[in-house]
């Protein structure tokens, strides 16, 4: 998934991206309202982590502005007030869901995934296509029945070719989904990421390439 990290405290924001990145998501962060807002407008996100408690732009102008503007990225709001009219007033401008600090990361990281279920068509737990079976929740990977070991950016691909359910998938929408905005957009990362999980699945190959397309699992 591609996930936005809004928090104002660097060392904070920065170990959520991180334990995020762990769990295989593209993560971005933003310090700041204004600029949370800035690559909400660039980048399509699956679930944004919002501090409700921001610089320059406040947290709930932030949730207001996104779900005024019909983004389909989910908000997970988090504050360290405690109340439950504080709660309730998050809730009320958009937020999904409402975290207090602090938080377990673990806990962070399972709301995150699970609103980002909900911010997709719904897929099976466990995906299977041509032979290949991918657990997201155990990130394994078995192609018939052989276990196939995977780095994150490949097995992020594999996901997402498999979602896809037999469409193609262009470089963009890989490149959209299992990489950060700081990877450069004519960076041959997807076609290595793709080269590479095409020897680890071994033959015969079913990673397809549709020429000035993008690439598919039929």
């Amino acid at each position: 998934m591609r996930v936005l990290v809004v928090e104002d405290e660097p060392l904070l924001a920065d170990a959520i991206a991180e334990w995020l990145r762990d769990e295989v998501h593209a993560v971005d962060v933003a310090y700041d309202g204004a600029a949370a807002l800035e690559r909400a407008g660039v980048n399509d996100y699956d679930v944004v982590v919002l501090d409700r408690d921001l610089p320059a732009v406040h947290g709930d102008e932030v949730c207001r502005e996104l779900v005024g503007a019909g983004s389909a990225a989910r908000v997970l709001m988090l504050t360290a007030a405690a109340e439950v009219t504080d709660r309730v007033t998050g809730l009320s401008l958009g937020a999904d869901d409402y975290l207090t600090k602090p938080f377990a990361f673990p806990e962070l990281a399972a709301r995150v995934q699970a609103l980002g279920r909900r911010s997709r068509p719904a897929a099976p737990p466990v995906l299977r296509r041509a032979g290949i079976t991918l657990d997201p929740a155990r990130r394994e990977v078995f192609r018939d029945s052989r276990y196939v070991p995977l780095s994150r950016k490949e097995f992020a691909v594999l996901a997402e070719l498999l979602r896809a359910d037999g469409a193609v998938v262009s470089s963009e929408q890989l490149l959209e989904k299992a990489w950060d905005e700081h990877t450069d957009p004519f960076t041959g990362a997807v076609r290595l990421a793709v080269l590479k999980l095409r020897r680890k699945l071994g033959a015969p190959q079913v990673v397809e390439t549709v020429t000035g397309v993008g690439y598919r699992i039929p």
